[in-house]
C-alpha cells in the first residue's frame, strides 16, 4: 500500500479509539499509544464498553468514555491481558466489539487482545498471531490461521501483534504502511526505541 501524501497528512484528522477494559495489559495499550500519539494530526479516544474509570491488570486507572460508535476512517486498538481469559465469554462485550471492528477502518489488536477479535468471527480463515505462551487463545478458536512465528501479522485491514512489546512493533510497521517508512523511523529514533522492522523475525517464538 501506497503512503498517504504528506501534504494529505493534516487535512484529516486521524481518531483512533483505544479500548480499555478492567485488567487488560498496560504496555499492550500504552506502547502503541506513544508511538501512535506521534503521527500528524491524531485524537486518542480512551473508551470503554460501559465508560468511567478503568484499572489495568497493574493497576493504572484511565478515565474512559463509553463507546457507541466509531468515527469513519477510524482505528481501533484493542489491547490483550489475563482478563481476555473471561471476556471472551462476554455476549455483549464481543457483539460490541464485532460492530466498532466493523466500523473501524483498520483494527489492531495486541497480545491476546486477538482472542477478543477473533471471539468476534472477523479473523475467520485469516493469519493473525497472538501471545505464543497463550496456547488457549489457539485452542478456543481453531478457525483462525494463528501464525506461531510472527512479531506481527497483517490481514487485510487487521494488525495482530504476539506478546506484549510487540505491539510497539506492529504500530511502526502500521505506521510504516499508513505513512512510509521514513516516518515510522523518525517515529522510533525520537522514541530512542529499537524498532523489529521485520513482522516475521520473532526471537520469542516457540517450536
Amino acid at each position: 500500500m501506497a503512503p498517504i501524501p504528506l501534504q494529505e497528512l493534516t487535512m484529516t484528522t486521524t481518531h483512533i479509539y483505544c479500548l480499555l477494559f478492567t485488567g487488560y495489559q498496560t504496555l499492550d495499550l500504552m506502547g502503541p499509544v506513544e508511538l501512535l500519539s506521534r503521527l500528524p494530526d491524531v485524537h486518542l479516544h480512551f473508551v470503554s464498553h460501559s465508560g468511567g474509570l478503568i484499572d489495568s491488570a497493574q493497576g493504572f486507572a484511565v478515565a474512559t468514555d463509553k463507546l457507541d460508535s466509531l468515527r469513519s476512517g477510524s482505528i481501533l486498538l484493542v489491547p490483550g491481558g489475563m482478563a481476555t481469559r473471561t471476556l471472551v465469554a462476554d455476549a455483549a462485550f464481543i457483539a460490541a466489539l464485532a460492530d466498532w471492528a466493523a466500523q473501524s477502518a483498520w483494527c489492531l489488536t495486541v497480545c491476546t487482545g486477538a482472542a477478543l477479535l477473533a471471539a468476534t468471527g472477523l479473523l475467520d480463515e485469516l493469519p493473525a498471531t497472538s501471545n505464543k505462551a497463550a496456547a488457549w487463545v489457539r485452542d478456543a478458536f481453531p478457525q483462525v490461521q494463528w501464525q506461531g512465528k510472527a512479531r506481527w501479522v497483517r490481514a487485510n485491514r487487521f494488525y495482530t501483534a504476539s506478546g506484549v512489546s510487540a505491539g510497539m512493533d506492529m504500530a511502526l510497521g502500521f505506521i510504516a504502511d499508513r505513512y512510509g517508512s521514513a516516518q515510522a523511523e523518525a517515529i522510533a529514533r525520537r522514541c530512542e526505541y529499537v524498532w523489529q522492522r521485520e513482522a516475521g523475525t520473532d526471537p520469542f517464538a516457540v517450536a
